[in-house]
């Protein structure tokens, strides 16, 4: 009975180490997340409806990391958001951010294809504002440095290919100048955000996919 037990032990840890090798020391992941959505909007009003708010988002965020340690993945990655809101009146505000900078990922795998990990990121970057109002146009540019963490699960194959959903706190400090017939101010604004994404990643061993 002992030895039955031992032997499901040992052969439950190679099974397992086929899977769990995606996250061994010196092996890479390279994915990106991406994201859209729209909403319109009626504002009914007197027993009239009429037209109100719509706007449209999208967003891409494509990353590299390296496995420093086992389960342990450092590396660099980009978040580019392009924002437009029209309103009926024919005002208009397009917005798109654009931040580079280091992560940290650390995996605490499951099972032999799924695992949680916990990612924490740092940003920098800035973001261009275009508003149209009444027919005057306004211009708003704004320096970000934003952080955010929180906890992750990935679903992935021997091929080395994994979908992830991650569940983010976003913080963000931005200081921006405006511009409205040649006045210009100055202005601070913090941000807390909590977020949820979908992605992909690829999992591999230099230039080669990872495979038992």
């Amino acid at each position: 009975m002992k030895r039955l037990v031992i032997f499901s032990i040992l052969a439950f840890t190679v099974h397992w180490s086929a899977f769990s090798q995606l996250f061994n020391q010196g092996n890479f992941l390279i994915g990106s997340t991406v994201g859209f959505s729209t909403a319109d909007s009626k504002v009914t009003s007197g027993g009239q409806s009429n037209e109100g708010l719509s706007a449209n988002q999208i967003s891409i965020a494509p990353n590299i990391g390296y496995f420093l340690l086992n389960n342990f993945a450092l590396g660099v990655g980009a978040d580019y958001t392009l924002h437009s809101v029209s309103e009926p009146n024919g005002d208009k505000t397009d917005d798109s951010d654009l931040l580079f900078g280091p992560f940290a990922r650390l995996y605490l795998p499951a099972s032999e294809s799924v695992s949680f990990f916990a990612v924490a990121n740092v940003g920098f970057g800035n973001s261009a504002d275009n508003q149209t109002v009444s027919g005057v146009d306004q211009s708003i540019r704004t320096n970000i440095v934003a952080f955010g963490a929180g906890p992750g699960i990935t679903v992935y194959t021997r091929g080395g290919f994994g979908i992830e959903a991650i569940l983010k706190y976003n913080y963000a400090k931005s200081t921006f100048d405006t511009e409205i017939s040649g006045v210009k101010t100055s202005n601070t604004t913090r941000t807390n955000q909590l977020a949820i994404s979908l992605g992909m990643q690829y999992y591999f061993g230099g230039f080669r996919s990872i495979r038992s």
